[in-house]
């Protein structure tokens, strides 16, 4: 059996943030989000572009006021992805890795979030004053470790398949 801490419930869904993350496509902030409502997946997100429109990496930002609005940010993609989906996630928990911008922290108001974790600040951002407004609880953390802890070869249930040599 592994000797590595097992993360808790915040540690755990700020790694699958952290996971989604790893999908944007715009160069200038990777960021993840993961909806989560008592401890159930509702819906993930990642900053990148339209569907069906050039990604950033790609083609290039395409900035406005040092923003690139090329991307619609982690935040409003999960938030879209549960509106098509028919997911409620109204009580809701956010992980995000980064602080929401102003725009998505209204937005998440909006849609009736009542949880916000991060890890991460970002700029010029009224999210802070806004969620204490809304009475959206804001908990920031430290960056959980960045290491999978998996080791097949020390799971005897397990066999490995001829990739994994």
């Amino acid at each position: 059996m592994s000797n590595s801490k097992r993360p808790s419930w915040d540690e755990y869904f700020l790694k699958l943030a952290m996971l989604a993350s790893e999908r944007a496509t715009c160069p200038r902030m990777h960021c993840g989000c993961v909806l989560v409502k008592d401890r159930f997946v509702l819906a993930t997100g990642y900053n990148g572009s339209l569907p069906g429109q050039p990604h950033c990496e790609d083609v290039g930002c395409q900035v406005v006021d040092n923003h690139c609005v090329r991307t619609n940010h982690a935040e409003i993609n999960a938030l879209v992805q549960a509106a098509v989906h028919g997911v409620n996630i109204s009580g809701s928990t956010v992980y995000v890795t980064n602080m929401p911008c102003t725009t998505c922290a209204k937005a998440l108001i909006a849609a009736r979030i009542k949880r916000v974790v991060i890890f991460s600040d970002f700029h010029d951002t009224l999210a802070t004053d806004f969620f204490h407004k809304a009475g959206v609880e804001l908990v920031k953390l430290d960056i959980p470790d960045r290491e999978i802890n998996y080791h097949i070869e020390k799971y005897s249930s397990a066999k490995k398949t001829d990739k994994s040599k």
